[in-house]
């Protein structure tokens, strides 16, 4: 398996039960794994959004939060949610903090792989200026509230944006002040 890139499989309360390739994990039905998702802000308390990079294999050129993706088998997710927030935008967070799990089943109508994830989310704050990684973003943009449902109603996002959107809601108000999901 060299080279390859192995995801934690978890049971239905976030147990790992073993492991799985990364394709393999996201081909249908889906294998449950573990996951993080990142919401960021600046001190204006704006969210920071990427637009996924046109390489990526799923969900390619569409919108989504600061960072997501997968810790490595015995990774803790804070340390690999810190990790990918580097490696994708260039820039360490500050303050990041726990905003619970969410397991969802996404499936990718263009590709059809499956996201079936137990997603550890996290917030925080960005307060230096972002150099992404263009093999993994495409874009970025820090939008308030009003601007975030502006662009939901124009622009593609991903599937699993609004699942961890409203359940890191109570951790964004907390951080930032009320946000209102629409």
């Amino acid at each position: 398996m060299t080279g390859e890139i192995l995801l934690e499989l978890v049971d239905t309360d976030g147990t790992t039960i073993g492991v799985a390739e990364k394709l393999a994990a996201h081909e249908a039905p889906g294998k449950l794994h573990r996951a993080f998702s990142v919401f960021l802000f600046d001190d204006d308390g704006r969210m920071l959004l990427q637009r996924r990079a046109l390489g990526k294999y799923h969900w390619p050129g569409v919108w989504s939060n600061a960072c997501c993706g997968h810790p490595y088998p015995g990774e803790p997710p804070l340390s690999a949610a810190t990790r990918r927030v580097v490696e994708e935008l260039g820039v360490a967070p500050t303050s990041l903090l726990s905003a619970g799990t969410v397991t969802y089943r996404h499936v990718d109508e263009v590709s059809g792989l499956v996201e079936h994830e137990y997603n550890h989310l996290f917030v925080g704050r960005v307060t230096k200026k972002l150099a992404a990684n263009p093999d993994e973003v495409d874009e970025t943009a820090f939008v308030d509230a009003a601007d975030l449902a502006s662009r939901r109603a124009t622009a593609e996002f991903s599937g699993w944006f609004g699942t961890v959107l409203g359940a890191a809601t109570p951790a964004i108000t907390a951080l930032v002040g009320e946000w209102s999901v629409r």
